[in-house]
Parts: structure tokens; sequence; C-alpha cells
């Protein structure tokens, strides 16, 4: 399982790198300790924080942002897979985005909640990178 460090954390949920280490100090997330004693997150638990932090709100102003226009990096928080088609939806910020997909596109991806990935958008079509 990937797991992020505070910054990539933050980078994922739209919010400083302060914001976040004060979530993981306040016990919101939880971390556990690298080799080198870095603090990290796994990936499930940032995918689950960012759903509960999308629908709460958070305690303060989230604003998302994007280095490319319509794309929005974000954290994996379900994959449903069918016999043919999949649904892939990503956490980026405050925004929940959902994307039909090939089940063989979500395999050759290796698509799994907890991951890193980035939505882009074109009209009304929405296609999964991985990061």
């Amino acid at each position: 399982m990937q797991s992020y460090t505070i910054g990539q954390a933050a980078r994922l949920l739209g919010v400083s790198p302060d914001t976040a280490r004060r979530w993981a100090d306040a016990g919101r997330v939880a971390t556990h300790r690298d080799d080198g004693g870095r603090r990290l997150i796994d990936g499930r638990d940032l995918a689950a924080f960012s759903v509960e932090l999308a629908k709460t709100g958070g305690e303060e102003d989230v604003s998302s942002y994007t280095s490319v226009r319509n794309a929005f990096a974000g954290i994996v928080t379900a994959v449903k897979l069918g016999d043919v088609a999949a649904q892939v939806e990503i956490q980026a910020g405050p925004h929940r985005l959902v994307s039909l997909l090939t089940r063989e596109a979500v395999e050759e991806l290796g698509l799994e909640v907890g991951m890193e990935a980035t939505a882009r958008v074109k009209s009304t079509n929405v296609h999964i990178d991985r990061t």
C-alpha cells in the first residue's frame, strides 16, 4: 500500500502542509514513521479522511488548486469493477470526481483505493492518469 508524506497529503487535500500537520497532530488522520523518521499517512487512511473532509467541509477554509487547467490531482477513494466497465472515484481537495472507464484500463493503470491519481477533464469526458 502506498503511503504519503505530510506534504504530499497536503497537496492532495488542497491545504497547506501546516494544516495537514495540525490535523495529524490532533489525531484526525493516523500517521506512522518510516525508517528515516518521516511521518507518513497510509493511502487508505488518507482516502477515507479526504472523503470525510469533503463531507464536513473541514474546520478551516479548504481551497482546491490545480497546476494545469482541467487537471485534478487527488487520491482514489473507490474502484468498482464490472465485467467490462469500471467506475473510479477521486477526491481532489473538496472535489469528488467519478470516471467510467473500461475494466482493462483500470487494471492496466493498477488503480486501487489510496493511490494518487489525476483526473483530466475535457468536455464531458474524464480521463485518469496514474501519477
